[in-house]
Parts: C-alpha cells; sequence; structure tokens
C-alpha cells in the first residue's frame, strides 16, 4: 500500500515513526453493546506505546440526544489538548477491532471536519500484535498542546439534507450498514429504530472495503467495490451508516481513491430510522412506504 499521512499507513510505517517525538497515536475504539467489549479497559491492559484513549462519548455533543454526533469546536480542542495532541503532530489513529478497523475512521473523520490532519492505522491493533510489535499497559506521559480549528461543517450533513437528496437525487447516498439491515431483514440492534433504508440509497457494507487479513484494498480493489455497488465516483456522495461510526470508513476509502465531494450523515439511521414520517425503503432494491 502507498502510506499517507493523511488518510491510511501501515504498521510498518508506524513502527519506524513511533519514537519520533511529534508523533501522536490514538486508541479509538468502541464496540457495540452487544460485542461484551470494554475498550478503555483493553487500553488499560494493552496498547501501542505512548498511544492514548479517546472514548468516541468524549468527542461527540452530549447535548444531542443521538448518539455520536460530532462536538462543538471548543469541546474538540479540549479533548485534544487534554490527550496532549495538537499543531504540527503526525497523529495515527487505530483501534481493537478484531481483524481489521471499525471506528478509528470515526476520529480520523472528525479531525478532517475540524480542519486537521490524522491516519488511520491499516489493519488496526489486530494486525501490529499479530506482527509482534510492541504493546505496553504503561499511559503516556501528556503535556497540553495547542490546536488550530476550523470547521468544516459541510463535510456533515443534517436530516433535511439527506432527505432532500433522497429525493432529488443529486448526492449518492451510500449506506455501510449489513446486506440484512439495509434490506430490512435483520432488526436494528438499538431498539424503537424501523427497519429498512433511506429511499434511493445504496448498500456498501463496511467489511467490502478489506481484504481478508483485515488491511483495506488497494484502490483498484477499493473502486470496484464502489462500482460493484452502483456508485458513479464522478458524483458526489454522502454515506450513512447505523449512527455515523461506520459510515467514515466509506469517506476514508472514498479520501484513499481522491475523491473529494463526500460528506457523512451525523445522525444516520439512529435519527432517521426513528422519525414515522420519514419514508423507508426496504428490500435490496427498496420499495418506500
Amino acid at each position: 500500500m502507498t502510506d499517507d499521512p493523511a488518510t491510511l499507513v501501515s504498521t510498518a510505517w508506524l513502527a519506524q515513526r513511533l519514537p519520533a517525538p511529534d508523533t501522536r497515536v490514538i486508541d479509538a475504539s468502541w464496540y457495540l453493546p452487544d460485542m461484551g467489549r470494554d475498550p478503555r479497559e483493553e487500553y488499560g491492559e494493552a496498547h501501542i506505546p505512548g498511544a492514548r484513549f479517546v472514548a468516541l462519548d468524549d468527542v461527540s455533543d452530549a447535548r444531542s440526544a443521538l448518539p455520536h454526533t460530532a462536538p462543538p469546536v471548543e469541546k474538540f480542542m479540549s479533548r485534544m489538548r487534554r490527550i496532549g495532541v495538537g499543531d504540527g503532530h503526525t497523529v495515527v489513529i487505530y483501534d481493537g477491532a478484531e481483524g481489521g478497523i471499525f471506528s478509528a475512521a470515526r476520529l480520523w473523520w472528525l479531525f478532517r471536519v475540524f480542519g486537521q490532519r490524522a491516519a488511520v492505522l491499516d489493519g488496526g491493533l489486530s494486525k501490529w500484535r499479530a506482527e509482534g510489535r510492541p504493546v505496553t499497559a504503561e499511559p503516556p506521559t501528556i503535556r497540553d498542546r495547542h490546536m488550530t480549528v476550523t470547521a468544516h461543517p459541510d463535510l456533515l450533513w443534517d436530516v433535511t439534507q439527506v432527505a432532500q437528496t433522497a429525493k432529488l437525487g443529486k448526492t449518492q447516498i451510500v449506506d455501510a450498514r449489513s446486506a440484512s439491515r439495509f434490506a430490512g431483514e435483520a432488526p436494528e440492534p438499538r431498539p424503537g429504530l424501523r427497519a429498512g433504508h433511506i429511499p434511493n440509497a445504496r448498500n456498501l457494507p463496511y467489511p467490502m472495503l478489506f481484504e481478508a487479513d483485515g488491511t483495506m484494498k488497494d484502490p483498484d480493489g477499493l473502486r470496484a467495490a464502489f462500482e460493484e455497488a452502483g456508485i458513479d465516483l464522478t458524483r458526489p456522495v454522502v454515506t450513512s451508516c447505523g449512527s455515523g461510526v461506520t459510515a467514515a470508513i466509506l469517506n476514508l476509502a472514498l479520501a484513499r481513491l481522491g475523491h473529494t465531494d463526500h460528506a457523512l450523515y451525523d445522525g444516520s439511521w439512529s435519527e432517521w430510522g426513528m422519525y414515522p414520517d420519514l419514508p423507508v425503503a426496504t428490500g435490496p432494491a427498496g420499495e418506500a412506504h
């Protein structure tokens, strides 16, 4: 793969740069409740040396009833300063998902929303450990660092924007959830949500973007995955998922392809599936009702 400190880097790339004083590694592990895993506890047991832990709830808007929505600028700056991440740092984000990447791309996307550069560790902690690279239980030494933030709100869409494009089709909606959840055949993990998907959305389950070893596919493989899902890479895209976490994996893949006109629906299905007056489609092709 081609290492890119603005999108995706390999374990070898990080290992070489880990001792540098301007390198900052962040563990952004997060899991669904039914996974039965405690990311903070796992971080305390073993993490990449020097890594800081960031809980997604700590970089979310506490005023919102929806999970994981983007925080105010001031909150993001405060949380990054608290873990010693600031201007001029080379930031690499990983998570502990089995076999690859799950939640790290969400924090990567927030860095982008707030005008900062970061990369995701290809293959995540599982690949790092499988290669016999070092882990530790020791917490890092942290000193506050200033971060200059420039917000890009156009990278986050709200329900009104998504409803408009679902009707007019100017921007393609791509859903990262599983095919069964997209089709409305499997129940949602969050109670009270209807089953199905946003009308006229396309389905590209995020695991389709990875190789068997959990690393992201090369550009040709990524391009093929999007095209097989019926997505025109010359047109704008807005991504969605259950709560705005794995949708960011689609954005990461688009960035790897050099696609620049893409946003993320922050409320995702947690918002759309909650409102009875919004149309819902079911089945692979989708029938609105």
